[in-house]
């Protein structure tokens, strides 16, 4: 565990509090940096990997399943030699591809060619179970529980096969055990399937309408994964006796509420689970209520430390980075209602993708008044917080009449794909404008 990135930790707040304010908020920014600041270094740690291809009889229309062999193949050929790794083919039940046997080979030029050889026989036919799929995962993952688990899982329909019971019920099997990247290829796949898939998965979702763009995603997401130096980081959050942490969310690359998903780690602490590191940064929007003080007073009002817990491949728990968010009650007007920068826009940027889901669910149940003002509203934030891709997609879905009160009327004639990328790709967020004041950066320890 001693070749890891340097990590810090910034924290961005306004720290003062009107007399009797009670909540905070502050952008907590985790940053990994490698030897060479600002650029990805070669990963030695060890790792696992899974590829999980969708089989079912609609991969075999559009192009989907040469498209998808091809992106296996093309994801094959950047494993790094030594990883571990296995293909999966998924249909009702999911059934081993390469190697044969339910267990995970090491990458050599022979099992890289012979895997891709098996990938080049696959067929499509049966329907679609992701569940069992993301179960036999976690079975061969069981053997490396020290190692860096990825698996890449693609499908091209719903999860017809099982009931979302099922799916649910294996979801909380494996959440901790794999990171779990989803996508979803052609427009027959449901949004919200892959979304909580993958958040259950610390991974991403994203989808692909054309087949032709699978290579080159199995490409970015495979060499994303070889990149990761460091499994299961944990964000420590301590607060004091009486405050509450109303919530913390994960808002770049995306918005991802683990509010709930913490454990308790001591009598005033909790662990957040933010998944496997490499050279990368994001950022997380936290809110914490506190009980007020007198004017005048300072206070820490969260203590957050980034933690690699004992057990895997370490050996002892291990803090890598850790920050304080402060408090300071006042009666200066001036100083309590100044907003921070970072906290405003990524509190637009959380708002922003409530808006567009609630907008289009609305839109797919025909409430088109509900739908008008929440995808107006959609407007009025992508622009006020910059997220220009995401302006370009509402684009697709509204006319703009005026956008600086969000005003627009529902196309009439939407294309699915223009609907399913603009759901899809809601909770990406643009990062946060530089040059805001930040306070409390620290290093290692804590």
């Amino acid at each position: 565990m001693s070749d890891l990135p340097e990590f810090t930790i910034k924290v961005d707040q306004n720290p003062y509090l009107p007399d009797g304010g009670r909540e905070m908020h502050a952008v907590v920014t985790v940053e990994a940096t490698g030897a060479a600041p600002g650029l990805p270094r070669p990963s030695t740690a060890e790792a696992a990997e899974i590829i999980i291809i969708d089989t079912s009889g609609s991969m075999s229309y559009s192009g989907k399943m040469a498209a998808a062999k091809r992106a296996a193949k093309a994801a094959l050929n950047v494993l790094r030699d030594g990883v571990h790794f296995a293909v999966v083919a998924g249909a009702n039940q999911p059934r081993m591809i390469y190697p044969l046997g339910e267990r995970l080979v090491r990458v050599t030029d022979k099992t890289r060619h012979d895997a891709q050889a098996a990938v080049a026989k696959l067929d499509a036919a049966g329907g679609t179970a992701i569940g069992t799929w993301l179960r036999m995962a976690d079975r061969l993952f069981a053997e490396h529980r020290s190692a860096i688990r990825h698996a890449i899982l693609l499908t091209d329909g719903k999860n017809q096969h099982e009931s979302a019971e099922e799916l649910d019920a294996a979801l909380g099997h494996c959440a901790g055990s794999f990171v779990c990247d989803a996508r979803g290829v052609g427009t027959d796949w449901e949004v919200a399937e892959l979304r909580k898939i993958a958040s259950a998965l610390l991974g991403t979702f994203l989808d692909v309408p054309d087949p032709k763009d699978l290579e080159r995603d199995f490409l970015e997401m495979t060499q994303a994964a070889m990149g990761k130096e460091v499994a299961d980081v944990m964000l420590r959050v301590w607060t004091p006796q009486f405050a509450r942490l109303r919530f913390l969310k994960q808002m770049t690359p995306t918005v991802e509420d683990l509010t709930e998903r913490h454990r308790q780690s001591g009598k005033q602490t909790a662990d957040y689970p933010i998944g496997a590191w490499g050279t990368e940064d994001r950022e997380y929007h936290l809110c914490v209520e506190v009980e007020p003080g007198d004017v005048g007073r300072q206070m820490r009002a969260a203590w957050v430390k980034l933690v690699v817990p004992a057990g895997g491949a370490a050996q002892e728990e291990q803090v890598l980075a850790s920050g304080n968010v402060l408090a300071e009650w006042t009666d200066d007007e001036a100083k309590s209602t100044r907003i921070n920068g970072r906290v405003a826009i990524h509190t637009g940027q959380s708002e922003l993708a409530d808006a567009i889901q609630e907008g289009l669910e609305a839109r797919r149940t025909g409430d088109e008044e509900t739908a008008t003002a929440r995808l107006g509203r959609a407007v009025v934030l992508a622009n006020r917080v910059g997220n220009d891709q995401i302006a370009g997609l509402l684009d697709r879905v509204v006319d703009v009449i005026d956008q600086e009160s969000g005003t627009v009327r529902l196309k009439k004639d939407v294309s699915k794909a223009d609907e399913m990328s603009l759901d899809t790709r809601s909770v990406r967020t643009v990062r946060t404008r530089q040059g805001d004041t930040a306070t409390g950066e620290q290093r290692g320890g804590g």
